[in-house]
């Protein structure tokens, strides 16, 4: 059995992001089945559809790694009740132009975290929703809401949380099992 390439895409662009730092461990927990990357998604010009005749660098190397990935995992923080726009920005860039989806036919899930005990389920809720335009085959269990998602991490960014641990093995395997189902 061949490897499945993951897109990771990283909603917060902060040094020292909780969602990275849950992306990581995902991706140190991942079995070897799955071959994770972290595609960079702060670095892509806003996506305005007058640059589409002539593309940014950025946008296309973005859309060429979306393309080739067979699926993708979305760590988001919550703002304001949603998901970040850097993540939107993201999937216009790859969604377009229109007729030219990037994302369309593939497995993804979503992990959310927040230093509430909400644990960002407004903002994996609404990053849901264009999945279905994008036609995104969402994993729909188990889902994955991190609470007081700041107190996780050591000085040296280690996840001191043996449960949290333990739920992200079992999210990133629930979601190999997933993969595979495409």
């Amino acid at each position: 059995m061949s490897k499945k390439k993951i897109a990771v895409l990283v909603g917060s662009l902060r040094k020292e992001s909780v969602n990275r730092k849950l992306a990581n461990e995902v991706i140190r927990l991942a079995p070897d089945s799955l071959e994770l990357e972290m595609v960079e998604i702060g670095q892509l010009p806003h996506y305005n559809e007058d640059l589409d005749q002539n593309p940014p660098a950025e946008w296309v190397e973005f859309r060429k790694k979306i393309g080739e990935a067979e699926g993708y995992l979305f760590f988001t923080p919550e703002y304001n009740r949603t998901f970040s726009g850097v993540i939107k920005n993201a999937l216009d860039v790859a969604s377009r132009p229109y007729g030219q989806n990037k994302w369309g036919g593939k497995p993804g899930a979503i992990a959310s975290s927040s230093v509430s005990a909400l644990a960002g389920e407004g903002a994996n809720l609404a990053l849901r929703h264009p999945m279905v335009f994008l036609n995104i085959y969402m994993m729909q269990q188990p889902e994955a809401y991190i609470g007081k998602s700041w107190e996780l991490f050591d000085e040296q960014n280690n996840l001191k949380n043996e449960s949290t641990k333990e739920f992200l093995k079992n999210w990133i395997d629930a979601f190999a099992e997933w993969v595979y189902k495409f």
